[in-house]
């Protein structure tokens, strides 16, 4: 493996293909001297580089990891495809669903795997909630509130490139499909050219709606999501350290013999609280084990190419909203 950037997220990274029994860390790429020779105290075996050349020609790097800013990543990334690289972009896999699509089509044209490091669908309360989702547990999905708030760090593009490519990614494996038509607001309080504060509606095939509220600007950190189904209710709150799902058997019982709405609206279910267990282990350590099985195995990806394309297809559609008022525009 070659990682290459190694500032905000790089570094994870290598700590997790370091860690893993089925990589071994070769190189580090980055351009900042000082960066790679920290790296290098801890990581004495792998080589450091300035730039991504001497790794795309070592025939020992079966794979690259690309870690750099979104802007960067297309070019990145089709060059690793050229060089016969397997290629794990970060999220998002790129700016434009244009890049990201021609990303997909390439890896599979060259017969390598591409991974978009969308680490969120790898936890084990995203996990958990899919399941809830497909077992029934939940019922049919009535809609999903997300909260992503937190004071800071200001990122070069804005905070829907930041932030919603983990919520739109998380609400998209949840229920299986992609939204079908979109909506976005956004403000730019601190800087008129940078979004700081965005609220994104997604309408889904299936019948679900999910709304997501990302923000640089709270005075408090805020990871929650909820779901509401006719059978249950399911609240995630990521900043809580253990008891990170609560199920609720709670929702409202109809009778269909009224004639009216207000008739219908008889009566609340209020049940039992359940606490689930979840998957502990880190995520990016389960993401790169997956990513290791499909080169060995052939095994699918979770978030291969074509779910990190449509991520990014999301995305854009959102922005488009955005500039022409928070029209709905069809994904």
């Amino acid at each position: 493996m070659a990682v290459v950037g190694a500032g905000y997220w790089g570094p994870n990274l290598i700590r997790n293909f370091h860690a893993s029994q089925a990589w071994s860390l070769r190189r580090i790429v980055d351009r900042d001297g000082d960066r790679i020779a920290r790296l290098l105290r801890l990581y004495p075996f792998a080589s450091g580089d300035a730039e991504i050349d001497a790794a795309l020609a070592d025939p020992r790097v079966d794979a690259v990891a690309i870690a750099t800013p979104p802007r960067t990543h297309y070019e990145l990334a089709s060059r690793a495809i050229d060089a016969g690289k397997h290629v794990l972009v970060e999220k998002p896999l790129a700016e434009r669903f244009e890049d990201a699509e021609a990303l997909r089509a390439r890896a599979e044209r060259a017969g390598v795997r591409l991974i978009a490091d969308h680490t969120f669908v790898y936890t084990g309360a995203v996990e958990k909630l899919r399941s809830l989702r497909e077992n029934g547990d939940l019922g049919s999905v009535y809609y999903i509130d997300s909260v992503r708030i937190n004071l800071g760090l200001f990122q070069e593009s804005n905070v829907v490139w930041d932030l919603a490519p983990h919520d739109v990614s998380i609400i998209n494996y949840i229920l299986g499909e992609i939204p079908a038509s979109v909506s976005l607001q956004t403000a730019a309080c601190v800087h008129s050219a940078t979004p700081d504060v965005a609220f994104l509606t997604m309408w889904y095939p299936g019948g679900a709606l999910a709304h997501v509220h990302l923000s640089w600007l709270s005075p408090v950190k805020v990871r929650r999501t909820m779901i509401s189904g006719s059978l249950k209710m399911a609240v995630w709150d990521d900043v809580e350290p253990t008891e990170k799902i609560y199920i609720y058997d709670k929702g409202v019982v109809l009778d269909p013999s009224s004639a009216t709405l207000q008739q219908q609206m008889v009566s609340y279910r209020l049940g039992d609280l359940n606490v689930p267990l979840v998957d502990n282990r880190e995520a990016l350590g389960k993401v790169v084990e997956d990513f290791a099985s499909a080169i060995r195995d052939g095994t699918p990806l979770r978030s291969d190419g074509r779910f990190g394309a449509a991520v990014v297809r999301v995305i854009e559609a959102a922005l488009r909203s955005a500039e022409s008022g928070g029209t709905r525009e069809t994904v």
